[in-house]
């Protein structure tokens, strides 16, 4: 319905001076015919840095530069906007003190009744600090009704305390497709989606600017034909000169064109990272297989041999050693390619870097032979991290191997450390005299399973487990080298606030627990048979259950004293169970298993003891020991 209009002509000016002399994020003024200033807002004293009475009556080009004005750039602007409509570019102005600014301009002429060129509306808005202001509204003249009116380019306009449009200009209809006579009076969330109005985003704009002083965000927007647009609006609330809230200022431009152009600049770049995701997969692909053939070999034919009745003792013994060692070179190698991809549950701990780093060198240097020299340049008084101890060494050591690799005659490996204050991160670098690497290389060495080794003397996961270590750790890393020259591995990684705990770890041991029953929840039936056995080895009651949902209508009728539960099951997984144990009876001793889970990498699993695959008596004791103690 028509909102009836209570003010009078006068009134409606005085609501057109209040709208422009509010508005100082953006410099509001008339020009003549021949580019001298008419009128002045606020927001023009604010970038320009002229009161009313110094620039009233000058011409616009001494904001420009004498470059700018000697290349003939203000008469440019006049000409162009007389002649297309409109003027519209981003380039450097001078302030009053001299100072450079940044500026994005917008010229419209403004046509009289007659159809005669009456002069120019021009709004400017400082790019170089875009920080905004609160906005104060004041007294303006009747031109800048005119002013208003002359800009296509930006809806203007005014509500009233509850949101009605109050008042409409050219630049509103152009983009909204409303004259003023159908819209003066209506409510503004009409412009908004009805998802947007499901959710009450009309009302929360007008609270936020309010609350905050102003309102600015991107979003879409109706037209009076029902199409949608991307808009950037503003909405700043307008006082009175007591400072009583009168109503709402609101800009509107149409950024359909940019958003289109962004939407297809991450199409492209999605396409891009696609095909180079399948790149690597090839390379994964083929990777995995070479070394886990290599790895299935070994377990197979040791397990063929295994079955031989008139095995020797002293062959049994050797061949389970072999299927043992092998085993955990396959974890090693599921372990760096987890943690390439991020996914590694990783057990981050505060650690006192120069204490782990001194006793590092020692191991290392005893590891890499009497022809590498170690040395270690660590600062003094270095920041704790928090990181996975055994990952951290574990990408040492990597960097360290690849380092031996590239010194076949020997040489020297420097480890150092130091404070970085400027990002409140501490930097280790890895530093050897050897070959180095060819450019061309430099670029794709983090990648899995590239190596610039010979076949049979790499995998190539050594640095991208370096790689998706650091990142996990919310770090990152890089690699610097010249040929001939060395090679150095920088691992970069945010400052702890927490202080490391000296404590020595106790270690685990095989226990064996006089009653334990236990309700074993894991759907594959070999890992199940494998758990369960492991489970009696340590002299515990097994019940067992192929599903989440079994195990909950066994738990109804029956109290264990420990539920040990896969995580990653169809259905309800086994982090689901144990949350609703926890709603069922929080005293529940419970302990999860996984290889790997997004929600455990994504830290959803927190509160709850994780064993990780593959486990064996020891961490599985030590785990139950943790989940019964707790």
């Amino acid at each position: 319905m028509d909102y009836p209009l209570t003010f009078d002509a006068q009134a409606k000016e005085r609501r057109y001076q209040l709208l422009v002399d509010a508005v100082s994020d953006y410099a509001i003024y008339m020009l003549d015919a021949d580019g001298h200033i008419l009128t002045w807002n606020a927001g023009a004293r604010r970038f320009k840095g002229y009161e009313d009475g110094e620039i009233i009556g000058q011409h616009f080009s001494r904001f420009f530069t004498p470059e700018d004005r000697a290349a003939g750039l203000p008469e440019t602007i006049l000409r162009t906007a007389a002649e297309e409509g409109r003027y519209e570019s981003e380039g450097q102005r001078v302030r009053k003190d001299g100072q450079l600014i940044w500026v994005h301009v917008v010229v419209d002429p403004i046509i009289s009744d007659d159809g005669s060129l009456a002069g120019f509306a021009k709004i400017t808005r400082d790019i170089t600090d875009r920080r905004a202001a609160d906005q104060s509204l004041f007294a303006a003249e009747q031109r800048f009704r005119l002013l208003v009116q002359g800009v296509r380019d930006y809806a203007i306009y005014m509500l009233d305390l509850e949101g009605r449009v109050t008042n409409w200009n050219a630049g509103a209809e152009a983009i909204k497709g409303y004259s003023a006579a159908e819209i003066i009076g209506q409510h503004f969330s009409r412009f908004y989606t009805q998802e947007d109005r499901d959710r009450g985003e009309p009302a929360l704009a007008l609270a936020s600017a309010l609350r905050d002083g102003r309102y600015e965000r991107e979003a879409e927007r109706l037209r009076k034909d029902g199409s949608r647009f991307w808009a950037h609006i503003v909405l700043d609330p307008i006082h009175d000169e007591r400072g009583e809230l009168i109503g709402f200022a609101k800009i509107t431009r149409d950024i359909s064109e940019k958003k289109r152009s962004q939407d297809e600049l991450e199409q492209a770049r999605s396409a891009l990272f696609q095909s180079q995701k399948m790149q690597a997969l090839g390379e994964l692909t083929g990777g995995i297989a070479h070394d886990f053939n290599n790895l299935m070999t070994v377990i197979r034919g040791s397990a063929e041999l295994l079955q031989k009745e008139d095995l020797a003792p002293e062959k049994r013994r050797r061949y389970v050693n072999a299927i043992t060692e092998t085993a955990d070179k396959a974890t090693a190698l599921t372990a760096k390619l987890l943690a390439f991809g991020r996914r590694q549950s990783l057990k981050p701990e505060v650690l006192d870097l120069g204490t782990r780093l001194d006793a590092f060198g020692e191991v290392v240097s005893r590891t890499l032979g009497s022809q590498i020299d170690v040395r270690l340049d660590l600062a003094p008084d270095l920041w704790p991290i928090e990181a996975d101890a055994a990952e951290l060494e574990t990408a040492l050591l990597n960097a360290a191997f690849n380092a031996r690799d590239a010194m076949p005659d020997g040489g020297i490996i420097t480890i150092s450390a130091h404070n970085l204050p400027e990002d409140n991160t501490v930097c280790i670098a890895l530093h050897d005299t050897g070959e180095g690497i060819d450019p061309d290389m430099i670029e794709r060495v983090f990648e899995p399973f590239f190596t610039t080794k010979p076949v049979g003397k790499g995998t190539g996961l050594g640095l991208s487990q370096i790689h998706g270590f650091a990142a996990q750790t919310g770090g990152h890393a890089r690699i610097a080298s010249t040929p001939g020259e060395g090679t150095t591995v920088f691992i970069q990684l945010p400052r702890s606030e927490r202080l490391p705990d000296l404590a020595p770890a106790a270690r685990s041991a095989i226990v064996e627990w006089d009653r334990l029953d236990v309700l074993l929840v894991e759907d594959n039936d070999n890992v199940r048979q494998f758990a369960r056995a492991m489970l009696g080895e340590l002299r515990a009651e097994v019940t067992e259950a192929d599903s989440a949902e079994a195990a909950l209508d066994l738990l109804a009728g029956r109290h264990f004293d420990l539920v040990f539960s896969d995580i990653v099951m169809p259905g309800m997984t086994g982090l689901d169970l144990a949350r609703r144990l926890r709603e069922i009876n929080p005293t529940q001793a419970i302990l999860l298993a996984t290889g790997y889970s997004r929600e455990v990498a994504g830290g959803e699993a927190a509160g709850f003891h994780i064993v990780q695959k593959p486990y064996g008596a020891e961490s599985l004791t030590a785990a139950i020991s943790l989940a019964l103690a707790t």
